[in-house]
């Protein structure tokens, strides 16, 4: 098969290789779609420890079509997804024109969506959706007043800025890129906040601003977003681009009581995962997500991932694994 390869120490390469073996799960995918997300950017640039057991093929999504199973809950010909389970890290990932995983690690393409539009949305639209659920399900409301999205140019701040439109929240987008106000109002957004305005030293508590909080950086973003959130609100944290520290006081969660929910997409529990991308297909129609979308063949996986790190891309970057 081919598959974005990687082995420690060397350059990440596009190789042919041998086919995963039988006992990484009792389901063979032919792949269609992948998509390339900043963990794997990190991964294939080598930028990070990622990957825990080499050599290792790349991605941790992906959607394709069943050729062949062992399990009765998925036949030949079925339309399924996965992302996350260690994919790209400790088992063989998406990148490549075929997975084997075990049958619980899939879930089947929700209509209307094809493997495309299901890559598309991928791990950033997936990790959106479960933080936006974690946000409604700590009981912030649509008229309670806005909600900030950082890191709203990347794919899972697009994401969330959409969901949160589609759904009847106010979509406020944080971003460094300010030229990109007519896309992100494309998405939905109802304002644009300039990053710089999150990027200051921070306060024990700023002035109450924001209802609810999808942030996708961590770091004093995080932090100067947490201080500024209303009484009982909340903020979902699915991020670190902006650094692992989170240089924040109690006093937003003792005066304002306030919460911090930590969304873990890699390891989410599967009714949680099933909630998300119904979702996803149920509130954002297919061609409304292709203005996020850039498509790629697997041969150029490897320069994107630079572009990507480099905050070079806007949105999302999907992987056609046959070309």
């Amino acid at each position: 098969m081919r598959a974005i390869y990687l082995e420690q120490g060397k350059p990440a390469v596009l190789a042919d290789i041998s086919g995963p073996a039988a006992s990484d799960g009792d389901v063979l995918v032919r792949i269609e779609y992948s998509s390339l997300n900043y963990k794997d950017a990190l991964a294939i640039t080598g930028k990070a420890p990622i990957v825990r057991k080499f050599p290792m093929v790349a991605g941790i999504d992906f959607a394709g079509v069943v050729d062949e199973s062992g399990d009765p809950r998925f036949q030949p010909g079925d339309r399924v997804l996965a992302n996350g389970h260690g994919l790209g890290e400790d088992h063989w990932g998406g990148l490549a024109s075929h997975a084997r995983v075990p049958a619980s690690w899939l879930q089947p393409v929700p209509e209307p969506f094809s493997t495309r539009d299901a890559m598309c949305a991928g791990t950033a639209g997936y990790t959106a959706a479960l933080a936006v659920q974690a946000l409604i399900q700590h009981g912030v409301k649509r008229d309670a007043g806005p909600v900030l999205v950082t890191g709203a140019s990347g794919g899972l701040g697009g994401f969330a800025v959409m969901l949160l439109s589609a759904l009847g929240f106010n979509a406020v987008a944080s971003t460094g890129r300010t030229e990109e106000e007519s896309y992100l109002k494309n998405l939905g957004a109802s304002a644009i906040l300039p990053r710089d305005e999150l990027a200051g030293p921070h306060k024990p508590l700023a002035k109450a601003r924001w209802a609810g909080v999808v942030d996708t950086v961590g770091g004093i973003i995080l932090a100067n977003a947490c201080a500024a959130v209303t009484s009982r609100g909340a903020v979902a944290s699915c991020g670190n681009a902006a650094g692992m520290d989170f240089p924040v006081t109690v006093a937003p969660f003792i005066l304002r009581g306030i919460a911090l929910y930590g969304i873990d997409s890699n390891h989410a529990p599967t009714p949680e995962r099933e909630a998300a991308w119904k979702m996803l297909a149920t509130s954002i129609p297919p061609l409304r997500m292709h203005v996020m979308a850039r498509e790629v063949g697997l041969g150029d996986v490897i320069s994107a991932a630079s572009d990507l790190l480099a905050g070079l891309v806007r949105g999302r970057i999907v992987v056609d694994v046959r070309n």
